[in-house]
């Protein structure tokens, strides 16, 4: 069934209740909603040739038009491309030109930089506040999104291409709706009073989570920013109220350093979903003691999107099992749609407790990597995604993560996970964030370093951490050298970038023990 139905029948049934914000100004109902999607459908067809199956690409900054613009896409029976409108326009463009997509829809500058960053025939590039899409949007609509299966192509997602160029990972119309139905089991209702606000990029996971709300007839809000700013997000919850939100875990600390600043207490927010990264149980706890019970943690890949494990917002909360802290330093217990296991190198099953590669199988599992039958080999072997991730499994289902495979660090012929390591040092409180890697060791093949960011104020140094760490784990998982830095280098997600890290080991010299 194509996704759009789902816009169609929550404007049928609730025609008028408020859909599209741009801030607090309310831009569209579902009945406006649905009509310009299916305008966009229908212009995209007659005007620019779109058929089923056609890649539409999207490189655009969050707006509301963004939401238009992707069920638009899905009504002409075409799949949505989407890319990061923090991406340089030579990334871009490999995308555009990898997906063979024959439209993108973008803000400026954005569209004007593609077009000069690509090297073969330009498609057609139609801005999102240009007299083109306004003409789309009031083309006559089809009665109806054109018919999809389950299995066609819905959303082509290209991985970050930490370790080479992106993949494009093929999610259908069915791993979606599986993934929202698993989303109102695993991690939270939708109530049609909510309002999803889109402070992470609408090109990821945040995006994704547009799907449920449209089945709830619920709203959706834009920043006038069109990114996260704290302060308002805290005043558009105030205001609107029912707010629910995804965010990274690097967001989720800036939202409570922003809120104990200025003594918001998370009035008007509902939900904050956080995913996509490590939450170190010392920042969960803190979160949870300044904005109060509103969290909930999905664990996923672009490859299962949001669908691996889930901890629901009683679980983030719960301060009464005798467990709670390691619990709480998990990701949850896996989503109902998926079976998880951990196993080793071969493919055999581990014991509770050990740890070894995540694997999963499920619904929401991709179809497999756009025109790269190499790498989708790789990664699905008998119906199982390799994750690549490294975690174990507790008596009662429920997974830690410690590691990427590739960030294991091997010193002495024992496993360390840098995880772990970095766990210790956050519950310093001089430690504003860390991240932890190995360097090669002649004598015990690698040794641990680690990255650390002190608070603001705040005076430590290399032999007071290492005194905290022989506190909280074993001597030999301590880091052998520590770098002082102002800041983590990440990607456009936030994510640590350890390949950066590394090269940092070349060029700076020591600070610390070693």
């Amino acid at each position: 069934m194509n996704l759009a139905e789902w816009l169609v029948r929550s404007a049928r049934v609730h025609p008028d209740n408020p859909a599209l914000y741009l801030g607090g100004e309310m831009r569209a109902d579902y009945r406006g909603f649905a009509r310009a999607a299916g305008g966009i459908g229908a212009g995209l067809a007659e005007r620019h040739g779109i058929k089923p199956g056609d890649r539409v690409a999207i490189f655009a900054k969050n707006h509301p038009a963004y939401l238009e613009a992707m069920f638009g896409i899905w009504f002409a029976g075409a799949a949505v491309v989407p890319i990061n409108a923090k991406l340089h326009p030579r990334e871009a463009a490999y995308i555009v030109e990898n997906s063979g997509a024959t439209a993108v829809f973008a803000s400026q500058p954005l569209g004007d930089e593609l077009v000069q960053a690509l090297e073969q025939r330009a498609p057609t590039v139609i801005d999102l506040a240009g007299a083109e899409f306004d003409v789309l949007r009031e083309v006559q609509p089809f009665a109806e999104p054109v018919a999809r299966d389950d299995d066609d192509m819905a959303w082509l997602f290209y991985t970050s291409g930490t370790t080479g160029r992106p993949k494009g990972v093929m999610l259908s119309h069915g791993n979606l709706q599986a993934m929202a139905f698993s989303y109102f089991v695993d991690v939270d209702e939708v109530l049609t009073s909510d309002a999803a606000l889109y402070a992470a990029p609408i090109s990821h996971g945040a995006g994704l989570y547009c799907i449920q709300h449209v089945l709830k007839a619920a709203r959706h809000v834009v920043p006038v920013s069109a990114g996260f700013e704290p302060g308002e997000i805290f005043g558009l919850a105030r205001e609107l109220g029912g707010i629910h939100l995804f965010a990274a875990p690097t967001m989720v600390k800036r939202l409570v350093s922003g809120a104990r600043a200025s003594g918001y207490d998370g009035e008007g927010i509902r939900t904050i979903v956080y995913g996509g990264g490590p939450m170190y149980l010392a920042d969960i706890i803190d979160a949870v003691e300044v904005l109060g019970p509103r969290f909930c943690q999905i664990y996923g890949q672009g490859e299962s999107p949001m669908t691996i494990t889930a901890l629901n917002r009683a679980a983030v909360a719960d301060r009464s099992h005798p467990r709670w802290r390691e619990r709480l330093a998990s990701v949850g217990i896996p989503h109902a749609c998926v079976e998880v296991r951990i196993v080793d190198p071969d493919g055999v099953e581990l014991a509770t407790g050990d740890t070894g590669e995540i694997i999963v199988r499920g619904t929401p599992v991709m179809a497999g990597y756009w025109g790269d039958p190499e790498a989708t080999a790789r990664a699905l072997r008998d119906g199982w995604l390799w994750t690549g991730d490294m975690g174990s499994l507790d008596a009662d289902g429920f997974l830690t993560l410690k590691d990427r495979s590739k960030d294991v660090i091997i010193s002495g012929g024992t496993n360390i996970y840098p995880r772990e390591v970095e766990e210790a040092l956050l519950i310093h409180e001089s430690v504003r964030e860390v991240s932890v890697i190995g360097a090669a060791d002649p004598e015990w093949g690698e040794r641990v370093i680690a990255f650390v960011v002190i608070a603001a104020d705040a005076v430590v140094d290399a032999e007071a951490l290492d005194r905290h760490c022989l506190d909280h784990i074993a001597r030999f998982k301590r880091p052998k050298t520590y770098r002082f830095v102002t800041d983590l280098p990440k990607n456009n997600y936030g994510k640590v970038l350890k390949t950066e890290l590394r090269a940092l080991l070349a060029e700076e010299p020591s600070t610390g023990l070693s």
